[in-house]
C-alpha cells in the first residue's frame, strides 16, 4: 500500500524557513569573523616584520643632529629647551605630553614646545619654527626628524599624562567635547569611528580610543613611518588628516585645539608603554 505524506503547513514551512536562514546567517558571521581575526592576524605578522627595519630610524638620527646642531639668529642648539623635566631632559618627556608649561602659561604637546623653545632659544620667529611641519616631495620637515628623535627618547617609557593643573584640566576636557564634536560634510566625530569595539575600514582595525586597550595601542605607537607616503608623520599630521577625511575645517598647525585632542588620546592611553616610532601602511 503506498501512503502519501501530508503537505507541510505553512506555518510549518515557514518555521523551517526561518531556522534555516538563522542557522545559515549564523555560519556566515562565524566565516566573517574567522576571515577577519585571520585577515587581522596576518597584517600584524606583516607589520611585524616591517618593523624589523623601520626607516624612521633614519629619522630618528637626523633629528638628533638638529637638537644638537646651534641654528637659528642666536645660533645656539635645543638642547636646553625644556620639555618638561628639566632642560635638556628628553627622556621620558614625550610620555608625560601634553602637559601645562608656567614659562608658557599654557598646556602644550610636543609640537608646540618644540616651536616655542626654537623661537624662545633660537631666536627664530613663530612662522620660522613652523615652517613645513609636514614634508612634501622634495621638501623635507626638519619637524618631522625633530619629533622623530624627541619621541624614540621615550621609548620603552609608560604613558602618565597629567591632569593636576587647572589648565591640563580645561584642555582635556576640551579636547572630551572635540572628540565628540559632530561636524563638517558627512556630520562625523572622532568617536564616529573611534568609540566602538570591533569596527574596521577595508582592512584597517579601528581601535575604541575610549577603551584603555585601545587609546594604549594606537596612542603609544604615533608618530609613525607611512609605508604609503615614504615619510614619518607626527600626532599633529593625524589628527590633520583626521579631519581632512571628516571634512572639517583645516586646523592650523600647533593649534590649542589640535593640543586639547591629543591631551585627551594621551591621559586615555595612560599606563601603556610608549614604542614609537612605529611603522603603519
Amino acid at each position: 500500500m503506498t501512503s502519501f505524506r501530508r503537505p507541510a503547513s505553512g506555518a510549518k514551512l515557514a518555521v523551517a524557513a526561518t531556522t534555516a536562514a538563522a542557522a545559515l546567517a549564523a555560519l556566515a558571521g562565524a566565516t566573517l569573523a574567522q576571515a577577519q581575526g585571520s585577515t587581522a592576524d596576518e597584517i600584524a605578522k606583516y607589520r611585524q616584520m616591517l618593523a624589523e627595519g623601520n626607516p624612521a630610524e633614519l629619522w630618528e638620527a637626523a633629528g638628533e643632529e638638529l637638537w644638537k646642531k646651534p641654528a637659528g639668529p642666536k645660533n645656539v642648539s635645543l638642547e636646553q629647551c625644556d620639555l618638561g623635566k628639566g632642560p635638556g631632559v628628553t627622556k621620558g618627556a614625550y610620555t608625560e605630553l601634553p602637559r601645562y608649561f608656567k614659562d608658557a602659561g599654557k598646556v602644550m604637546d610636543l609640537e608646540q614646545r618644540l616651536a616655542w623653545c626654537r623661537v624662545t632659544l633660537q631666536g627664530l620667529t613663530k612662522d620660522e619654527a613652523m615652517k613645513n611641519p609636514f614634508a612634501s616631495s622634495g621638501k623635507p620637515s626638519d619637524i618631522e626628524r625633530l619629533v622623530s628623535y624627541l619621541t624614540a627618547e621615550s621609548r620603552g617609557v609608560k604613558m602618565n599624562v597629567q591632569l593636576t593643573h587647572p589648565e591640563e584640566q580645561r584642555t582635556y576636557a576640551l579636547g572630551q567635547k572635540m572628540f565628540f564634536y559632530r561636524g563638517g560634510a558627512y556630520d562625523f566625530a572622532c568617536a564616529t569611528c573611534h568609540a566602538v569595539d570591533g569596527q574596521r575600514i577595508r582592512l584597517q582595525d579601528l581601535p575604541n580610543l575610549l577603551t584603555e586597550k585601545g587609546a594604549q595601542a594606537a596612542y603609544t605607537t604615533w608618530p609613525a613611518y607611512r609605508v604609503s607616503q615614504g615619510e614619518v608623520r607626527t600626532m599633529q599630521h593625524r589628527l590633520y588628516d583626521c579631519l581632512r577625511q571628516q571634512r572639517f575645517p583645516e586646523a592650523a598647525y600647533g593649534s590649542d585645539v589640535i593640543t586639547a585632542l591629543t591631551m585627551f588620546l594621551a591621559k586615555n592611553a595612560n599606563g601603556g608603554t610608549y614604542d614609537g616610532p612605529a611603522m603603519k601602511r
